[in-house]
């Protein structure tokens, strides 16, 4: 028993040195992190390097506990060794060669990425200013491309921005040397980079549209109004005025034409960035609204016929004249609904057979009653018109005159 507690006691005799020996490299080590994260701290609020580049956040905290436990992380090789730990020294020593290796391209793509964002938070106020002082506001709000409260010159200053960012992030991925990992986020980057001209031009395409769909349509509401278009739903007898809180006619026709505009507007933007679908797809819808509004105007058109055609009826004075009238009208009306309802592409085999079956049953229904209800009047008629072709007497011709002669003419005598 006395050998083992001698032996115990020759041995952390002999460990204990070490054990202090490494306590005191934690110590040590406990103090240069906590100088390592004070320093970075005051060197952080000393440049204002977080409110130059993210304005608010955490940099400031992230950086300092970095600087902490990577100087922990230096110590620890020394405490194991202080420690005689062989088996955790070498994968530490191992782990920590190579964070030293990866060092300089972490701080190298940490310095791209600052640089980046402190340039591109410049040059974002640069635009920002120089468009508020050219105006951009001013139009922007004339045009109705503010909205939210955020003016035009900071809609541009943040696209800037971007621009100038997403290269930036690429140089800092490819810093870093890990191209497991950052060859796909360096791919899609530049991918979106090339896309960029055709976004570009699908943004300008469409933004030009809006403009000009905006101005022409605000200048074709104000002629429509001036000829008359908001009086034709009262000739076509479709109410005497609008309701209130309704748009206008000339309103909704100027609507339409800044719709379609901006629809010619997004089939182009989408060829050029090569949403074939889209295209095509908004190229079939336009067709098909040409198709209803065509439709729509040939069955205003015979409204108008059948309305007209109404009123002369019911003006005549002739028996039965309102309901020749209304048969006149409703005749017009299905005849219009039929051409536009062909125009418009919908059901044309259905409409076709209604159109016959129609007429069919109208013609039998005509066919019906003048057989069987008016027999009688028919036989009148039939009557009457034989007994004016027996009675019938050919004129006298007209009487002859003879032929007129020359007058004679006496001779004349002459003397001796």
């Amino acid at each position: 028993m006395d050998t083992i507690s001698t032996q115990f006691s020759t041995a952390f005799g002999g460990y204990l040195p070490r054990l202090l020996g490494a306590l005191v490299l934690i110590v040590v080590a406990l103090v240069v992190a906590r100088l390592v994260r004070a320093g970075l701290r005051r060197l952080m609020e000393v440049t204002q390097i977080e409110r130059r580049v993210l304005s608010r956040g955490l940099l400031t905290n992230t950086v300092a506990d970095l600087g902490y436990y990577l100087v922990l992380l230096l110590f620890l090789p020394a405490i194991l060794d202080a420690l005689q730990l062989g088996g955790l020294l070498t994968p530490v020593q191992t782990m920590i060669n190579r964070l030293l290796a990866f060092l300089p391209n972490l701080l190298g793509a940490a310095l791209i990425l600052v640089v980046g964002v402190l340039v591109a938070r410049i040059v974002r106020r640069l635009v920002t200013d120089l468009l508020s002082v050219a105006g951009a506001d001013t139009l922007g709000n004339r045009l109705g491309l503010s909205a939210g409260g955020t003016q035009l010159s900071d809609l541009i200053g943040l696209l800037v921005y971007v621009l100038i960012l997403i290269p930036a992030v690429t140089a800092a991925m490819d810093a870093l040397g890990l191209p497991a990992i950052t060859q796909p986020i360096s791919n899609m980057l530049s991918t979106f980079l090339n896309a960029l001209p055709n976004i570009f031009g699908a943004a300008l395409l469409l933004g030009l549209a809006y403009v000009a769909g905006r101005l022409i349509s605000s200048v074709l509401a104000n002629l429509l109004t001036t000829l008359g278009l908001n009086r034709l739903p009262a000739a076509l007898g479709l109410g005497s005025r609008a309701m209130t809180g309704t748009r206008s006619l000339a309103d909704i026709v100027a609507m339409g034409v800044m719709v379609t505009i901006m629809l010619f507007a997004g089939i182009e933007a989408a060829r050029l960035l090569g949403f074939a679908t889209l295209a095509t797809l908004l190229a079939d819808f336009l067709v098909l609204a040409g198709q209803i509004v065509l439709g729509l105007i040939i069955f205003a058109v015979g409204l108008y016929i059948a309305n007209g055609a109404y009123r002369a009826i019911y003006q005549s004075g002739m028996e039965r004249a309102g309901l020749l009238g209304q048969v006149a009208r409703a005749a017009i009306l299905y005849l219009a609904g039929a051409m536009a309802l062909r125009q418009m592409g919908l059901a044309n085999e259905i409409i076709n057979l209604a159109f016959g079956l129609l007429l069919g049953a109208i013609a039998v229904a005509a066919a019906l009653a003048f057989g069987l209800g008016g027999r009688e009047e028919a036989a009148r008629v039939l009557e009457d018109m034989r007994r004016s072709a027996r009675n019938y007497t050919a004129p006298p011709p007209p009487p002859t005159t003879p032929p007129m002669t020359p007058p004679s003419i006496p001779p004349t005598t002459t003397g001796d």
